[in-house]
């Protein structure tokens, strides 16, 4: 799942985001409300964290303006202001939470957890491929009962291959959906993150081939 932050205050988004990328989503950073709405309009994301105050455009006219342009992404708001009046004029223009900074992350981190099963509860089944079972409730991957254990970019591309079934996916397609646009790599840590990826798949049991390679195209899963 990806995430937009949208935070002026560099290190606070730098830790927010190391925080939110642990529990394996994707995050990307923006420092503006006009750079946030440039993002939004280009990319689909499953959650916003907004800050009120923001260079260009606050957070409270932005949320205004995605609402008006009928963007349902959720939104969390976080802000230094701890007055009702703020978070009745936040939840009014149609943010879906509200936090006052500081914060404590593991709030943070549950509330995150709470408005994704709420905006995309479509997401929650497990997933099956085979004897491959992909739990997203509970970042769990197993093959015929078997626990994989995958840092995080090995489970979102696996979790972006079960999504897709036989769709082929390329190397740029997988780096625009597990990557954050801030650090991208380059197709070869792509392929080095697929053999990884394919040994532990291997080494609980998994056919060798169950990630092919479609020459000069990209790869897909192996028809069951």
């Amino acid at each position: 799942m990806r995430i937009l932050l949208v935070e002026d205050n560099t290190p606070l988004a730098q830790g927010v985001a190391d925080a939110i990328t642990a529990q394996l989503y994707i995050v990307d950073i923006v420092g503006d409300g006009e750079a946030a709405w440039e993002h939004i309009r280009t990319i689909e994301y499953d959650l916003i964290l907004l800050d009120l105050m923001l260079p260009k455009l606050d957070g409270l006219s932005l949320c205004k303006r995605l609402r008006s342009h009928g963007i349902q992404t959720p939104v969390l708001m976080l802000t230094a202001r701890d007055t009702s009046i703020e978070k009745v004029t936040g939840l009014d223009v149609g943010a879906d939470d509200y936090m006052v900074k500081p914060f404590d992350l593991p709030e943070l981190l549950a509330r995150i957890r709470a408005l994704l099963r709420r905006g995309d509860s479509a997401s929650l089944p497990t997933l099956a491929w085979g004897s491959l079972r992909l739990n997203p409730s509970a970042y769990q991957v197993s093959y015929e009962e078997q626990i994989l254990h995958l840092t995080p970019k090995e489970y979102s591309i696996l979790e972006l291959f079960m999504r897709n079934g036989q769709r082929v996916l390329s190397r740029s397609l997988i780096i625009d959906h597990v990557w954050s646009f801030d650090n991208p790599p380059t197709e070869s840590t792509v392929k080095a993150h697929i053999k990884t990826l394919r040994h532990k798949l291997k080494a609980v049991g998994a056919p060798d081939d169950l990630i092919q390679t479609v020459h000069s195209v990209g790869y897909c899963l192996k028809q069951i």
